[in-house]
């Protein structure tokens, strides 16, 4: 099937955003083990995670293509806006100094003393392997949804949407290798903001979609809808801190 790039960039894009997030909060956890229990059970768990994602994507991405379009964009477009909005809501709240910031350096040292207090170990550690294993799954299974998400928004999205998450993937893996320590330096809350955006505007697309209405520019009204929702959640954040400033 040929890939219209002018038409599947957008999908690439949210994918690659909202798989980087991901996989940057399982490598930290991933590093904790390899660190403290041994680099073979976290490799052995992590990659044996991966392997059973790609088997899903395979087995039922393609599944979705026997599905009536218009069900899949309503079904997919209402779950991926509830998925943004639930990111988005966090950013902005961070944002705005209301809850706070993810600290991977912190979520790293807390995951490697609760390693260290566990007793086995040897040449196949369970517990370095299990851990490893689910959360590389649990951080997966929901780069698998926006990969499968994105994908069934349109007849051979699936193909780019899947390529954006394997190059976050890579470039996770590379940095994890290079630094040997947790990727405290992304902007995780911005890439948060962003993704939340992106997937919300690709939510409410695609419900429109399904619903049958008619977008002015067809898919170029996915900017208009990322602007629209980026602008509300810039406001929001501004309301958010002085409403926190007057409570204080």
């Amino acid at each position: 099937m040929m890939v219209n790039w002018a038409h599947a960039w957008p999908a690439a894009t949210a994918a690659f955003l909202a798989s980087l997030v991901e996989f940057v909060e399982a490598l930290t956890v991933v590093l904790a083990v390899g660190t403290v229990r041994g680099w073979r059970g976290a490799l052995v768990g992590a990659g044996s995670a991966v392997a059973v994602l790609l088997l899903a994507v395979v087995l039922f991405g393609p599944l979705l293509t026997h599905i009536p379009i218009a069900t899949v964009q309503l079904a997919v477009g209402t779950l991926l806006l509830l998925f943004g909005m639930r990111w988005l809501r966090k950013a902005i709240l961070r944002a705005a100094g209301i809850i706070p910031l993810h600290d991977e350096e912190g979520t790293f040292a807390k995951e490697s003393a609760f390693l260290r207090s566990l007793s086995g170990g040897g040449r196949w550690d369970k517990v370095g392997i299990a851990t490893a294993f689910k959360i590389t799954m649990l951080e997966g299974l929901e780069v698998v949804f926006i990969v499968v998400a994105v994908g069934a928004g349109g007849s051979g999205l699936l193909i780019p949407a899947s390529l954006g998450a394997l190059a976050a993937m890579l470039l996770v893996v590379i940095l994890g290798v290079l630094v040997h320590r947790p990727l405290a330096a992304i902007p995780e809350n911005a890439l948060k903001f962003i993704v939340g955006v992106l997937l919300s505007a690709f939510g409410v697309f695609w419900t429109g979609e399904g619903m049958d209405i008619a977008w002015p520019g067809k898919d170029w009204s996915i900017a208009g809808l990322v602007a629209g929702f980026l602008l509300i959640s810039l406001l929001a954040v501004r309301l958010c801190r002085r409403s926190a400033a007057v409570q204080s």
